[in-house]
């Protein structure tokens, strides 16, 4: 479908709607939004709000900005005065590292600098003194640019036969009659997206059709708003006035304008300036924020949020510098909020998340870093799930840019960054979100209850729409192609999947539960669409989908009959580790906690968790808080006596991360916070709480202070990670368990070169304990939970050598002997091609 009749400029509208008090004077230019930009100004944002209604000519939204910040992000969520000013602190792209010598800091030489502002040439003063000599550099390029052209020159595979599903489980023969009608479906889709749209490529680029696009000639806006009688386009840049800009419809609902640029070739909408759309609708007159905008800000005072229109010059841009890092064997996610990410209780912002937290990852040991929440959300508390504006980074924690910034700084320093991203529902807010867009309660939506969550309170989109189809592909593409996202997380998965979205269903396991009528077979062909589109475009992009049903071919490539999805969030382990706890040490069983760790299909990928953010919400507990509770707040300091309950809580808090990360998945995942034993739980803002952040944030403090036992904790995490980083053991394609001894409460299991010995028991330690082993020859420990480093009380030698013995011993063909202290985890590790030092050598 192409839609080609142009958008007509009328000097006033149709007897619709009432005209504004204050009529367009014509001059674009004396817009009700003044961007003062000063290269000497503070590196503070000022923001300052007058009046904000739309009828009123005095109207305006003055910001103060340094050369970084255009457009203010970080609001305050609680209502303040109109004229009250709103100050949030910058950050300066060199920031100062964590200066304690032990804390996480990069070691020297592994620091990166990342300039927020990239020009195309830049100066620097020579010679002794003579500022007037100049050397300029070659003009940088962008590599999201460069990537973006080559992106189009990419081609999606045609679907497959979508049969190899049968031959990787045979039970699938059974429901082969719903699953060819599932794969036929998608295969029709794909042909008429080729036929109409020119293929998923062209399809999947609706921002470069609708929202706002720029010209060298002026601006044009498009919306599909097919229930709208009238639309014109309303704002600053024409005080409001309904009458001025409006609107043409086409046949498809597709409404459109253009604006040619002022008379001195300036655009006719300033950057940073206010937009909404004004629609007579079957419900009346509304104002909508564009459904493809792409910045959305919430003034001081205001409740609803506005449209902004998003286009800097290009010497405010941000110029990628850093291309994406390849692809990991092993995927190790650091789960994260920006604006939580503080230690101190405030809304963080994307430049301080860049500056303090991404280092820290890094120092860590993960790979990839997970952020939540980015998609603009108008309640915060919602944990960025309520999504309102698909294409906007949320304001709270600055401009699009900054976001920008910080995915190039993580890209610097080799971490992948995975979107946590919601196509599952939207937001049921009329004012600034999708919901009864254009008047109907089924233009993105379902309509009545099929289009309505009652448990999240939410709308629910139908992907049968094939204008559903194209916004929401776009929307995936978008956040890959403009920010340089490396994958996402798909948010509630299960819900698209199922008519009963998985409420108040108990999963057993049974294929019917999987393949019937209770099926969205159009949710599942757009997981299927969007997986083709993600892995076609970006074959190095990752998808994880959050689902807790089991669906079989969850993982299996689309072109063999898959839904497509790189990585299913095995979410039963967290679960089953909050009954555990709930239980005494004496009814822990070995075969309960292996059993729900390996179970998992054959071929799909599985990210594994003790604990993410859901365990740390209000109302429920993180793993050192159901292990410690009242304890933590007095008894973690290193000079006072410890108690039995926090020796076993720190102590078991290790060994659940370990055994988990060791069998749980071929990826890993820990929310912020959650590697040293966050305390307490995490409790947005609200009127329950007297809008407190005093519970919504992270107190990373805790974890480097060098007197407390959190310390302990993230060292111990911190080398979990790394020796997975060295050894690769969680995709390691050799895995045996040798030992599940519910007697001993000992678990012995191997994966690749290394032999994980766990025990359990609350009192025994044994010595010369025999463990089964694969390969002979010389073993060494390189984790050891009960280091005294990670908290523990250094009962093994780690200088201590392993030899093996032959004759098989618990189905293995050779053995060696340990030493196994109560409620500790040892790694071994092979000892192979041991090279002697130089002089040694030299001796021989």
């Amino acid at each position: 479908m192409v839609y080609t009749l142009s958008g007509i400029r009328f000097p006033s509208a149709p007897p619709v709607c009432k005209s504004s008090p204050s009529g367009f004077n014509g001059d674009r230019r004396s817009s009700g939004v003044s961007l003062l930009l000063n290269n000497k100004a503070s590196l503070s944002r000022k923001i300052f709000a007058g009046k904000s209604s739309y009828d009123s000519d005095t109207s305006s939204l003055s910001l103060a900005a340094s050369e970084r910040v255009l457009v203010p992000g970080g609001y305050s969520d609680v209502p303040t005065s109109s004229t009250d000013q709103v100050e949030t602190s910058g950050a300066v792209a060199d920031s100062q590292m964590i200066h304690d010598s032990n804390d996480l800091t990069l070691e020297a030489g592994e620091e990166i600098e990342v300039k927020e502002k990239q020009d195309s040439v830049s100066s620097s003063a020579i010679g002794d003194g003579d500022a007037s000599e100049e050397v300029k550099s070659a003009p940088l390029q962008d590599v999201a640019v460069i990537e973006k052209e080559e992106v189009k020159k990419r081609t999606i595979p045609p679907p497959g036969s979508g049969q190899k599903i049968y031959e990787i489980d045979s039970l699938l023969l059974g429901y082969r009659e719903h699953l060819d009608y599932r794969f036929g479906q998608y295969r029709r889709m794909r042909e008429a997206i080729d036929k109409y749209e020119g293929g998923l490529e062209a399809f999947s680029r609706g921002y470069e059709k609708f929202g706002f696009t720029r010209s060298a000639d002026g601006i044009t806006y498009r919306e599909w708003a097919p229930g709208a009688k009238w639309a014109a386009l309303i704002g600053d840049f024409n005080n409001w006035n309904p009458n001025a800009d409006v609107m043409t419809q086409n046949e498809f609902g597709v409404c459109e304008i253009f604006l040619p640029n002022n008379s001195d070739g300036s655009p006719a909408i300033p950057h940073g300036s206010r937009v909404k759309i004004r629609m007579d609708t079957p419900s009346g007159l509304k104002d909508s924020i564009p459904a493809w905008i792409k910045f959305s800000v919430q003034a001081p005072g205001e409740i609803p949020y506005n449209g902004i229109y998003y286009d800097p010059p290009d010497e405010m841009k941000h110029v990628f510098k850093h291309p994406r890092p390849k692809r990991p064997n092993s995927l190790r996610i650091y789960e994260s909020h920006v604006g939580m990410s503080s230690t101190e209780p405030v809304i963080n912002t994307y430049a301080n998340f860049r500056d303090e937290v991404l280092p820290r990852i890094k120092k860590l040991g993960y790979n990839a870093v997970q952020i939540m929440a980015i998609q603009e959300h108008s309640y915060y508390a919602s944990f960025g799930y309520h999504v309102t504006n698909f294409f906007a980074p949320s304001s709270r924690f600055g401009t699009p840019d900054d976001l920008k910034s910080l995915i190039d700084k993580a890209h610097a320093l080799g971490i992948l960054v995975l979107m946590d991203i919601v196509h599952s529902h939207a937001s049921n807010n009329v004012l600034d979100g999708l919901n009864m867009f254009d008047g109907t309660d089924s233009h993105y939506f379902h309509s009545g209850s099929q289009g309505y969550h009652w448990m999240w309170d939410s709308r629910l989109f139908n992907y049968g729409s094939w204008e559903v189809l194209r916004y929401l592909l776009s929307n995936a593409r978008w956040w890959l192609e403009e920010y340089q996202f490396d994958g996402f997380r798909f948010d509630g998965v299960t819900s698209m999947m199922y008519t009963h979205h998985g409420l108040q269903v108990a999963f057993t396991g049974n294929y019917n539960e999987y393949f019937g009528f209770a099926t969205d077979v159009d949710a599942v062909i757009y997981l299927m669409l969007v997986n083709d589109l993600i892995h076609g475009l970006f074959p190095e992009a990752i998808t994880i989908g959050e689902d807790v049903s089991g669906m079989p071919t969850f993982c299996i490539p689309v072109q063999d009959g898959g839904v497509g999805f790189d990585y299913r969030l095995h979410m039963a382990i967290a679960d089953k580790w909050i009954e555990i706890l709930k239980k005494r040490d004496e009814d822990w069983k070995m075969g309960d906690i292996i059993n729900t760790l390996t179970n998992r299909r054959w071929l799909e990928k599985c990210v594994a968790y003790a604990e993410s953010h859901d365990q740390a919400l209000v109302g429920d507990k993180t793993i050192a808080f159901w292990l410690m509770d009242k304890d933590m707040y007095d008894f973690m300091a290193l000079d006072i006596p410890s108690t039995p309950v926090i020796d076993r809580g720190i102590a078991l808090h290790k060994m659940i991360r370990l055994i988990t990360m060791g069998l749980g998945g071929e990826g890993y995942l820990n929310f912020m916070g959650n590697e040293f034993g966050h305390p307490e739980w995490i409790d947005f803002p609200r009127e329950g709480n007297g809008l407190s952040y005093d519970k919504c944030r992270r107190r990373f403090d805790l974890g480097d202070a060098d007197y407390l036992k959190y310390r302990g904790l993230q060292e111990f995490d911190q080398a979990m990670q790394h020796v997975e980083e060295a050894y690769g053991f969680m995709t390691s394609e050799h895995r045996y368990i040798s030992r599940k001894d519910e007697g001993d409460r000992i678990i012995v299991f191997e994966r690749g070169n290394l032999v994980f010995v766990f025990n359990f028991h609350w009192n025994n330690s044994y010595t010369d304990y025999r463990i089964g082993c694969l390969k002979p020859g010389k073993y060494k420990i390189v984790l050891n939970s009960d280091d005294a480093l990670f908290g523990g009380y250094s009962r093994i030698d780690p200088s201590a050598e392993y030899f093996t013995f032959d004759g098989w011993f618990d189905d293995r063909p050779h053995s060696f002997l340990v030493y196994a202290p109560s409620r500790t985890a040892v790694v071994y590790a092979l000892v192979e091609d041991e090279q002697l030092p130089v002089k040694d050598l030299e001796k021989s």
